[in-house]
C-alpha cells in the first residue's frame, strides 16, 4: 500500500457535504426519517421516488461532475458540479417536456453526452393499427446546457426510427466521438465520426445486412465484425477482424450457434496484433483469452475464476487494462492495477467494509470451496479522473441505497449524496447467499432475503418465491430498486430468489440443465426452494406466494396450474403465457432457431386454466413491447370464462424493461401487490 493511501486507510477522513439537490426554485427535501415511535417500513411510495442522485461520474479532467438528480422524486434532471467546490449549487439542464432524463456520461472534458426516454406512438403504414413504445434518445450537450443536438440532427417522425448509440468516445481525439447508427430494417451499421462542437458527421466505415457488432480498437479503426454463416445446414457466427493498418478484412474464428459455445471479442489491448475474447468453450465457467491475430492463435487465458463467469477487461481511458470484471453473488471487479486495488481496500477499510465466509458447492462439480464475501454492503470504484486524482466511489448492497463518495488526491473523501435519503434502513431484511438440492440432486444458487429478527421474531415467516426473468438472465445480490425483496422483507415477509435451472451466468451446467423444462424442472427448482424453505423453519407452509416478472410472471402462472398446494396465490406481471407464442418469435430468426428454439420448449399455462386453483394477479404495461401485454391479457380472460378467482392490472405508459417506467409506477405495483396478498391470497389474504 502506498504511503499516499495510507492516512485514508488510519484516519478515514470523511467529510460529509450533502450536494444541493433542490432545484432553482424548490426548497431542499426533507432527508430525516420519522423521529418519533417504532421505526416503519419504507412505503410503497418511498420505493416509488426516483431516486435523490444517482449515475455519478465525472469529466476526464477530473473538474467536474454529472449525475441525474431528482429533487422532488419524480422529475430526473442533468446535475453538474465542480470538483474543487462541491458543495456549492450545481448546474441543472432540464430535459424537454415530452422526455425524462435516463442518463449522462462526459464525452468529453465539457461535452456530455444524455440519455432521454420518451413515449412514441406511430401509426402503422403495413398492417394499419398502431404502435406504442419507447424511444431512447441520445442528445450531445455543453455542461451548461445551452446546445442541444441529436447526433446526425435527424428527425425522429419516422415510423420506426434509427438506432444511434456511441461506439467510441476516442480519449485521444479533442472533438470528435465515434457513433453507429443501425438501420431498423436490415440492422446494417454505419459508423461515424462527429465532432461535437459543430455536430459535422463524417462516415467512416459503411455497415451492410451481413456483418454486425462492429467494434473499434483504441485508435478509433473498425476493426471487428461479425457474420452469420452455414455450414452443411448448421448456423455459425464467423468473427472478423482487420490486422492493424490493413484494408483486408479476414475470418478468424467462428462458432457454432446449437454449441451455445460463443467466443467474442471484448476488447482491444495496446498490442495491436493482440485482442481479448471471451470464451466458455469446453469449460463450464467462460474465461478472458488473448487472441494473437498475426498467428491466428488463441493463447492461454489471462483472467478466469474457479467459481464465477468472467466478464471482461476494465480499461483506463488511455487504453491500459486495469482489472477484468466477473460476476460472483454480484458484480465484482479484479483490480491487476496496483494503485486501483490499493484505491478499492483503502475505501472499503475507511468505509467500514466487513466480509464474512461463505462455503460455496460448485454446480458442475460438486466440489466445496470457501470465498469471502461482503456482509451486506459493499464499496465499487464506478469513475475516476484520467491522473486517478479524483475517483467516484459507490457504497451499497442489499439493504443499503446507494451512497456516492468522492476520493480526491487518495486522502479526502466527500459524502456526495445518498440515492434514497429519505428511507429508514433499521427496518429491512438481512439477506445472503444460499444453495439447496433440487429433488434430482442438482445444487441450485438462490439469494434469500429475511425479516429483522428483533421486528418480526426467529419466523417462520409468509414467504415470497420470486423467480427472475430472462429465464436466460440471473438476480445479483445488491440493492433492488424494484422493492420487490425489500418493500416485503420490511414488513414480515421472507423472499428467495431462486437461480433455477436455466438461469446464466452460474456456469455452463446450470444453464443447460433448464433445456426445454418450462414449466417442468425449472418449475420443480422453485417448489423444491420453497420446501426447503419450510425444512428450515423459515416458510410457514401455509402462507407461500409466487410472484415474478417476465419469465418469473410466467413461473406464476405456471405455479398457479400445477396442483402441488404449496401456495395460496399467484402474482404475475408481464408473463409469457403461451411458450408457443415465444417459440414463434424465435422461430422468425435462423440463428434464433438454433442457438434458443431447442431450450424453449414445455408446459403453456393458458392451455391448463382449467386447473387453476388459486387466485391469480396479474399486472402488464400497455407500452410493453417484450411482453405484450395480450400475453396477460388472454391468461385474464381465460380464467374469467372459467370463472376462475383473478384480478388484473394495467399500467398506463409503462414498458417491460425498468428503465422504461414511468416516475411513480413502482410504487403503484408494490402497493397494489402489497394490498392483494392482505385481501385476496388464498383464504382470507396472506
Amino acid at each position: 500500500m502506498t504511503p499516499q493511501f495510507r492516512s485514508l486507510c488510519l484516519a478515514a477522513a470523511l467529510t460529509v457535504i450533502g450536494l444541493a439537490f433542490a432545484a432553482p426554485g424548490q426548497a431542499q427535501p426533507s432527508t430525516t426519517a420519522p423521529a418519533t415511535g417504532a421505526a416503519r417500513p419504507p412505503s410503497a411510495e418511498d420505493f416509488g421516488r426516483e431516486a435523490a442522485v444517482r449515475g455519478v461520474n465525472i469529466s476526464p479532467d477530473g473538474k467536474h461532475i454529472a449525475a441525474i438528480t431528482s429533487p422532488d422524486g419524480k422529475t430526473p434532471y442533468v446535475t453538474i458540479w465542480r470538483t474543487d467546490q462541491p458543495e456549492k449549487p450545481p448546474v441543472y439542464l432540464a430535459c424537454n417536456e415530452r422526455a425524462t432524463c435516463q442518463g449522462v456520461s462526459f464525452i468529453k472534458n465539457d461535452r456530455l453526452l444524455v440519455t432521454v426516454r420518451q413515449t412514441w406512438t406511430t401509426t402503422l403504414t403495413q398492417g394499419g393499427g398502431t404502435q406504442k413504445r419507447h424511444l431512447i434518445l441520445d442528445y450531445i450537450t455543453d455542461i451548461e446546457g445551452k446546445t442541444w443536438r441529436l447526433p446526425f440532427g435527424e428527425s425522429i417522425n419516422e415510423e420506426i426510427p434509427a438506432t444511434s448509440f456511441l461506439l467510441n468516445s476516442l480519449p485521444n481525439d479533442p472533438r470528435s466521438i465515434l457513433v453507429g447508427k443501425r438501420s431498423p430494417f436490415s440492422g446494417s451499421t454505419d459508423v461515424y465520426k462527429i465532432d461535437v462542437y459543430t455536430n459535422a458527421a463524417r462516415r467512416l466505415y459503411i455497415g451492410s445486412d451481413k456483418y454486425g457488432e462492429e467494434q473499434t480498437d483504441r485508435d478509433g479503426e473498425v476493426r471487428a465484425r461479425q457474420a452469420v454463416g452455414f455450414e452443411n445446414g448448421a448456423v455459425y457466427l464467423a468473427q472478423w477482424i482487420r490486422a492493424a493498418g490493413s484494408s483486408q478484412w479476414v475470418e478468424h474464428f467462428r462458432w457454432y450457434a446449437k454449441d451455445r459455445e460463443p467466443r467474442e471479442v471484448v476488447g482491444f489491448t495496446a498490442d495491436p496484433n493482440v485482442i481479448y475474447v471471451r470464451s466458455n468453450a469446453g469449460r463450464d465457467k467462460s474465461a478472458i483469452y488473448e487472441y494473437d491475430i498475426a498467428a491466428r492463435k488463441f493463447l492461454e487465458p489471462v483472467f478466469e475464476h474457479k467459481l464465477f463467469d468472467a466478464g471482461g477487461p476494465i480499461f483506463a481511458r488511455d487504453g491500459r487494462v486495469l482489472g477484468f470484471s466477473y460476476q460472483a453473488e454480484t458484480g465484482r471487479v479484479y483490480w491487476t492495477d496496483e494503485k486501483m486495488a490499493g484505491l478499492e481496500k483503502g475505501l472499503r477499510q475507511a468505509l467500514g467494509i466487513k466480509t464474512v465466509p461463505v462455503s460455496w458447492t460448485d454446480v458442475a462439480t460438486d466440489e466445496v470451496s470457501r470465498y469471502a464475501t461482503p456482509d451486506g454492503v459493499d464499496i465499487r470504484i464506478a469513475d475516476w479522473s484520467d491522473d486517478l486524482r479524483y475517483i467516484v466511489a459507490v457504497k451499497s448492497g442489499p439493504r443499503q441505497p446507494a451512497e456516492y463518495y468522492l476520493l480526491t488526491d487518495g486522502v479526502k473523501l466527500t459524502l456526495l449524496g445518498k440515492s434514497r435519503p429519505w428511507f429508514d434502513t433499521t427496518t429491512l431484511g438481512d439477506t445472503r447467499l444460499v444453495q439447496y438440492r433440487a429433488r434430482d440432486g442438482l445444487m441450485i444458487p438462490g439469494i434469500l432475503t429475511t425479516p429483522r429478527k428483533e421486528i418480526y421474531g426467529p419466523g417462520p415467516y409468509p414467504t415470497i418465491i420470486q423467480p427472475h426473468g430472462g429465464p436466460w438472465s440471473r438476480d445479483s445480490m445488491g440493492w433492488d430498486g424494484s422493492g420487490w425483496v425489500q418493500y416485503f422483507a420490511s414488513r414480515g415477509y421472507a423472499v428467495l430468489q431462486p437461480q433455477f435451472r436455466g438461469s446464466r451466468g452460474w456456469g455452463q451446467k446450470l444453464w443447460r440443465a433448464g433445456d426445454a423444462q418450462w414449466g417442468l424442472t425449472m418449475q420443480d427448482d422453485n417448489d423444491d426452494g420453497a420446501k426447503w424453505l419450510i425444512a428450515q423453519g423459515i416458510a410457514a407452509p401455509d402462507r407461500i406466494v409466487m410472484h415474478g416478472y417476465s419469465y418469473g410472471g410466467y413461473a406464476a402462472m405456471a405455479a398457479s396450474v400445477r396442483p402441488n398446494g404449496l401456495y395460496q396465490c399467484a402474482v404475475a406481471g408481464a408473463g409469457v403465457a403461451s411458450v408457443d407464442r415465444f417459440r414463434e418469435l424465435i422461430n422468425k430468426s435462423r440463428f434464433g432457431r438454433e442457438f434458443q428454439l431447442p431450450a424453449v420448449d414445455g408446459m403453456s399455462p393458458i392451455q391448463e386454466t382449467d386447473k387453476v386453483s388459486i387466485p391469480v394477479f396479474l399486472y402488464h404495461g400497455d407500452r410493453d413491447t417484450t411482453v405484450p401485454i395480450e400475453e396477460s391479457e388472454r391468461f385474464v380472460n381465460a380464467l374469467r370464462s372459467a370463472g376462475k378467482p383473478v384480478k388484473f392490472m394495467t399500467l398506463k405508459d409503462m414498458g417491460h424493461q425498468y428503465g422504461l417506467w414511468e416516475a411513480g409506477q413502482t410504487g403503484e405495483v408494490l402497493a397494489a401487490i402489497d394490498d392483494y396478498l392482505r385481501t385476496d391470497c388464498g383464504p382470507g389474504g396472506l
